[in-house]
Parts: C-alpha cells; sequence; structure tokens
C-alpha cells in the first residue's frame, strides 16, 4: 500500500497516567512529538487532545488523527465501550472529536494499532496472518488475518492475557482467577517472585534481602535487572515466566496456527532474558510437537512507538477509503 511520504497524520497513545501525540509520515517516521498528562474528565481530554492536535498543525499539514487505546471499542471504531484507565464509558468518541477537530479521526484499541505498525513498518513485515503478544504491566494481542485487524464479533478479540490458566489460581482485576496475565506479565515477575521467595535460600539474592526489609518496593524492572547480574532468585522468576509463556505460545498455536508471533509491550526489551526458554517450552508443549512448523517468536521492533505510528497508517487508511474502520 505505497503511500506518499509527505501525507502527515497524528497518531496518539493514551493512557491513563500520560498521552503521546506524533506527526507521523507514510514511511512511518516520526516527525514531531509532544506528550501531556491524561486528564480525568471526558471534557478535559478532549480539550487536551484537541490542544496537542492544535500545537502540532502549527507546522504540519495534517490529513486524519488516529487514537490508539486501552479499552474496549465496538466493530465499527466509533465508541469507546468502556476503558478502565479513561474517562469514556460508551460514547461516540470519534464523531465528537471529529466535530471538535474538524479533521477525520480514527479510534483503534492499542494493541491492534502496535500491531498494526509492526505490520507496516516493524518486525511482521511481510506476514499476513500472526499474532503480537504486548507483555507490560498484563498482556494485550493482536491478531493479524490475512493482512486485516482481526476483531471477532463484537470488538474484543483476542483476550488471551485473560485466558485461564489455573482455575482457582491468583485474582485478576477482571474478576476471575488464574488468567495468564497473572502469570505471565511484568506484575506477574513481582508476583512470582513473592511466592518463590519462601520456597530456598537463593544464596545472596538481592531480590530476596529486598523482599524481607520492603516488599512494596520490588518492582518488575528491578527482578530483570537482578537476573542480569546473576541473582539466583531473579533467575527462578524469569525461568518460571518462560515456561508460562510457552505455554501461551502453545495454546495460541494451536488454536491459530499464526505464520509468526511477535512479542510486545515494556517487558519485551528484556526478552533476551525469557524467549530462548519460552520457544523451547513452545516447541514442546504444541500439538504434534517434532512434526509440524513451528512459527517464529521474535521480539517487536518499534518499541513504545508501535501504537502512534500504527494508529496513524490506520487513520491514512480510513481517510482513503471513508471507513473509519479500515483494515
Amino acid at each position: 500500500m505505497p503511500q506518499n511520504p509527505d501525507r502527515l497524520a497524528v497518531g496518539f497513545d493514551i493512557g491513563g497516567t500520560n498521552m503521546r501525540a506524533g506527526v507521523i509520515d507514510a514511511k512511518g517516521h516520526i516527525v514531531e512529538s509532544l506528550s501531556a498528562p491524561s486528564p480525568q474528565t471526558t471534557e478535559a481530554m478532549e480539550a487536551g487532545i484537541a490542544d496537542l492536535v492544535a500545537r502540532l498543525r502549527e507546522n504540519h499539514e495534517i490529513e486524519a488523527v488516529g487514537l490508539a487505546l486501552a479499552g474496549f471499542l465496538d466493530p465499527s471504531c466509533e465508541y469507546v465501550r468502556f476503558a478502565p484507565h479513561l474517562p469514556w464509558r460508551d460514547e461516540p468518541v470519534r464523531a465528537r472529536l471529529e466535530g471538535l477537530l474538524g479533521l477525520p479521526v480514527r479510534l483503534e484499541h492499542d494493541a491492534n494499532s502496535a500491531a498494526w505498525g509492526e505490520h507496516r513498518y516493524g518486525s511482521a513485515q511481510g506476514t499476513e496472518n500472526w499474532v503480537l503478544f504486548a507483555i507490560g504491566t498484563g498482556i494485550g494481542a493482536a491478531l493479524i488475518d490475512d493482512g486485516r485487524i482481526y476483531r471477532g464479533a463484537f470488538g474484543t478479540a483476542p483476550e488471551f492475557g485473560h485466558i485461564r490458566v489455573v482455575p482457582g489460581g491468583r485474582p485478576c482485576a477482571c474478576g476471575k482467577q488464574g488468567c495468564l496475565e497473572r502469570y505471565c506479565s511484568g506484575t506477574a515477575l513481582v508476583d512470582t517472585a513473592l511466592e518463590l521467595s519462601g520456597t530456598g535460600d537463593f544464596g545472596s539474592s538481592t531480590i530476596k534481602s529486598l523482599i524481607r526489609s520492603d516488599a512494596s518496593r520490588l518492582k518488575g524492572k528491578m527482578i530483570t535487572e537482578a537476573a542480569r547480574e546473576g541473582d539466583r532468585l531473579a533467575l527462578a522468576v524469569l525461568e518460571d515466566f518462560s515456561l508460562w509463556l510457552g505455554e501461551a505460545l502453545s495454546i495460541v498455536a494451536d488454536v491459530l496456527d499464526p505464520g509468526l508471533i511477535v512479542i510486545g509491550g515494556g517487558v519485551s526489551r528484556d526478552s533476551d532474558l525469557f524467549l530462548p526458554l519460552a520457544t523451547e517450552h513452545f516447541g514442546t508443549r504444541v500439538v504434534g510437537a517434532g512434526y509440524r512448523p513451528l512459527a517464529p517468536v521474535v521480539p517487536a521492533r518499534l518499541g513504545a512507538d508501535a501504537g502512534m505510528i500504527g494508529v496513524a497508517d490506520l487513520a491514512r487508511a480510513s481517510v482513503a477509503s471513508g471507513d473509519p474502520a479500515a483494515i
């Protein structure tokens, strides 16, 4: 889908704490970007979006705006049904923002946006059937099917992070117990460290010492950093994480048989610590192990910019087709 690189769109990555807006050209390059705290009311959020767009339009000719959101959209990408960390509740956000901005607006789930960014400009270029696992605080996921975003009948697919893998297991914010993301996410690293710390001495582990002194200070990044230093408890946590990820990959492969699996999200920055073992475990757990091709499992390439880049490209596609849910 060749495009004029001078066609500029604004892509937003909107989270519960901050929102980032970037002017993105048709080659996926970020020309300029701005950020601001995410307001906590509908009116303030929409005014904040308008302010960032107005500031970016001072120096750039913008043809469309895309918003990557962590929440549930309707299948036509017109309404934000629910976003746990954002103020909208079953509201026609696309039409309202179009009226406010005077520009075409595209809404998209943040994982779908990141997947589209990787599909067009990152690790999944040239692959038409593949899956994104975005591992951060929780697990986001996206499925590209024959070069298009798969949404399901009601716009919520796929929720791999909330597949229940341990009946009666760790409680999840979604209301269930034992969800995959409670064992395979940045938050899960901390929970696993707390559980494992009482099962052995782990030598002179700095992570175990921290847990003894003030467990509330422990963060997932501390665990990956300690693992790089050879901390035995941190290494045990990463091994447990790797095995759960391998299980998750085998479930996805058994159900969808994708041609590629891309690991994104903040935890993917440390993929060298867990991806080799996870991939090995995946290869032993999949149905037909040893007698079928396995999807390559690779880290994402665009990092934290994937959603912003992807949704800007989707916004351009919506303008070209006249369809607010194009692709």
